[in-house]
């Protein structure tokens, strides 16, 4: 790669026929450090090389002399063939090109290229090494260390100058070395979950270096996601209940037709072993319906369990699905780790996100549902009892199916039992009710004692149209009662700055707009309470009594 520009030519040569006299090579070497005599065969004498003619009669044809002496002959390539070729370099070698003779290169000057190539490679290697933010090791084929990265420093923390030179087994027990597998086995590994010690947790990609088919050592990086391991497990210890054990379908509080409907569903199917399939936007309140269908049914002195496919490394979900099992080298033991599916056994298994789910890991769920048997990562099939699963996803998965980004079997197994739960802004009847459960929440949690929230206030949470969804107004109304100040009522003073500008935008189009914007607000309150005029009037954040009189001035029936 780098012998072209590196490896140094000489030039200072001329040409001699065999039959000139050997007197004649002796004169020309006085100017020239190389002479390339032509005879049946190319050779080569340099200027250091006069003693093998010292003792020659000065009158003798250099054919002649050449007939008796010990002398090999040089080879030719060009410049390209000299890095391909295998070349005899017991002589120096001529550089051609096209029939002409561009130099000579020497054994020396070739040793010498080849080693400042092999610092050019390894000054990219370690730079590339350093770039990373993966650990990297390098082994030779008796285990070795001869390089280590700055981040495997970090994440093993072991310096370079105590684990460069020594075997990999000084530092790490043997039987959890994967580049041990690498040096027996010599089948490269991509992104596998590895324990190399008791504190660590990595995901890794190793590779053997092959020579001619010989395995001379191994290579690994390492991504560590310890941290990450350990911020699951957080979040499993500390998962938070969103219904009453007792009377779970109660919590889900909602006045909206399509959110009432989506609870007769589920506390039909809350007995029954087939899968559930919520679907909605982030933020709809998917976790806490399916934590009611658990707890609302058969299984609810069962496990409970969650699997959030976005917030864990796509090479990991198979690992967190199905679990992991590792056979030692030398001891012939195994070290098994159980995954959600074996954990929520007999219970429910919670797949949040499930459009996130890699397509493999999505064939082997399916192979699961249809057979109870799954295998674990890097461990033999085996069965087990079915264990009940509720899905999540906030994408359409039949748009994903036709872009070949899901599963079509795996789709139809966990869709005959699909719930649609509506955007908070499509049902914004159910916003008042949110509020004030929200604000009493709030209340007990942070000693306050606000009992209702102003009027104005509620309008203006009423007219916003909440991406973020419930989760977003469960979040504002957190923000507004801890910051509120010796009230009783939450005022628009607490309500988030953002919140209350993005109100005064909506309504920023002239009077008259102002007018029939406010006169479609009511006739839309109207039409999604079935002309109940109290219902509507909650839902505006309005009084009664106000909503009379904009009846009237409206001409509203």
């Amino acid at each position: 790669m780098f012998t072209d520009s590196q490896m140094k030519i000489e030039t200072s040569f001329t040409i001699l026929s065999d039959d000139e006299k050997v007197g004649t090579l002796t004169e020309v070497l006085q100017d020239y450090s190389y002479i390339i005599i032509e005879s049946k065969q190319l050779f080569v004498i340099g200027k250091e090389e006069r003693f093998l003619v010292a003792a020659v009669r000065k009158d003798q044809k250099i054919k002649d002399w050449l007939q008796i002496s010990e002398l090999l002959p040089s080879e030719y390539f060009s410049i390209q063939d000299i890095q391909k070729e295998k070349i005899n370099w017991l002589r120096p070698v001529i550089i051609k090109k096209q029939n002409e003779y561009q130099g000579i290169v020497t054994a020396a000057e070739r040793i010498r290229s080849l080693q400042r190539e092999n610092k050019y490679i390894m000054t990219y290697f370690e730079t590339l090494a350093e770039t990373m933010n993966d650990a990297v090791t390098a082994v030779d084929n008796n285990g070795t260390v001869f390089y280590w990265n700055s981040v495997a420093e970090d994440t093993y923390h072991i310096k370079k100058e105590a684990i460069i030179g020594k075997k990999i087994g000084e530092h790490f027990d043997s039987e959890s070395i994967q580049l041990h597998q690498i040096l027996k086995v010599g089948n490269p590994i991509r992104g596998t979950y590895h324990r190399p010690n008791e504190h660590t947790h990595v995901l890794i990609n190793a590779s053997p270096v092959l020579v001619d088919n010989k395995i001379i050592g191994g290579i690994s990086t390492e991504h560590d996601i310890t941290k990450l391991i350990h911020l699951n497990q957080e979040l499993d210890s500390n998962s938070v209940l969103y219904v009453q054990k007792e009377a779970p379908f109660s919590s889900v509080l909602s006045s909206s037709k399509e959110v009432k409907r989506a609870v007769e569903i589920a506390q039909k199917v809350a007995s029954a072993e087939i899968p559930v399939l919520i679907s909605g936007e982030t933020g709809t309140g998917k976790e806490q319906l399916a934590q009611a269908i658990h707890y609302g049914g058969s299984k609810r002195k069962n496990p409970l369990l969650s699997l959030n496919c976005s917030t864990i490394p796509k090479d990991l979900i198979e690992m967190e699905l199905f679990g992991y099992q590792k056979m030692t080298f030398d001891s012939g033991d195994t070290e098994e780790i159980e995954g959600k599916v074996e954990q929520a056994e007999t219970g429910t298994l919670f797949i949040e996100e499930v459009d996130k789910m890699p397509l493999a890991v999505q064939e082997k769920l399916l192979h699961y549902m249809t057979e109870q048997s799954f295998t674990r990562v890097g461990g033999e099939p085996q069965k087990k009892p079915a264990t009940r699963f509720i899905l999540s996803s906030t994408q359409p998965l039949g748009e994903l199916v036709r872009k070949g980004e899901f599963n079509e079997k795996l789709y139809y197994q966990i869709s005959v039992i699909h719930i649609e739960i509506p955007p908070l802004r499509k049902r914004k009847e159910d916003i008042p009710h949110l509020v004030n459960n929200f604000i009493k929440m709030y209340n007990e949690k942070y000693a306050k004692k606000i009992t209702k929230i102003n009027e104005q206030a509620l309008h203006i949470l009423c007219a916003y149209d909440w991406p973020g969804n419930i989760k977003e107004l469960k979040n504002v109304i957190e923000h507004s009662v801890l910051v509120s100040e010796g009230n009783n009522e939450l005022t628009l003073e607490y309500i988030p700055a953002e919140i209350v500008d993005n109100y005064k935008v909506s309504i920023q189009g002239g009077k008259g707009n102002k007018e029939d914007n406010e006169m479609e607000r009511i006739e839309e309150a109207l039409k999604k309470t079935y002309g109940n005029k109290s219902a509507a009037a909650t839902l505006l954040g309005i009084s009664r009594g106000t909503l009379y009189n904009k009846i009237k001035e409206f001409g509203l029936k």
